[in-house]
């Protein structure tokens, strides 16, 4: 699998410049965000490491996340991937985190819909968060080649706006 080199190129380069560290949390795109993460030029720089949790017990464990309410929302809401984005931060201290759950199949419990929900952290702090949807006869695996895309994406859109702050 490939990914834009220069989006990859961009972000390291942002993160390298800035000096600053980035971890990430998913659980529909299933390893496919680190494995991003692991190609960007002196990903060890800045990369810090990442989680995947797949289930609820993981998420729970690993991530802090309330198990009441992921039992109630079968593990994907905005604020679950917030919570998720907040805590691998914690767990692997970065600046910078990312975070995903969501659908990459139609299912029952997703009302046969595919969608996520993905949140930055930034400091402590939650910067963004947005729910994605596909169209239900998306293949899963190109579901969770979309997100992880379209996540990257957005990053380099909120490092771009941070540097220009600066």
């Amino acid at each position: 699998m490939e990914f834009q080199k220069n989006l990859l190129e961009y972000i390291s380069h942002s993160l390298i410049t800035t000096n600053e560290t980035i971890s990430i949390a998913e659980s529909v795109t299933s390893g496919l965000m680190q494995l991003a993460f692991s190609q960007m030029p002196n990903a060890s720089l800045f990369y810090k490491g990442g989680i995947t949790t797949y289930t609820l017990p993981e998420k729970v464990k690993f991530l802090d996340v309330d198990k009441e309410e992921a039992e109630n929302c079968d593990c994907v809401s905005r604020n679950i991937a917030e919570t998720m984005a907040l805590n691998v931060a914690k767990l692997f201290n970065t600046d910078w985190s990312i975070a995903i759950t969501g659908y990459a199949t139609p299912i029952r419990n997703s009302a046969y819909k595919i969608f996520s929900f993905f949140s930055f952290s930034y400091k402590g702090e939650v910067i963004l968060s947005k729910q994605l949807e596909l169209h239900p006869k998306t293949q899963a695996f190109n579901a969770q080649k979309y997100y992880t895309e379209f996540i990257l994406g957005c990053f380099k859109s909120e490092l771009n706006q941070l540097i220009i702050l600066q």
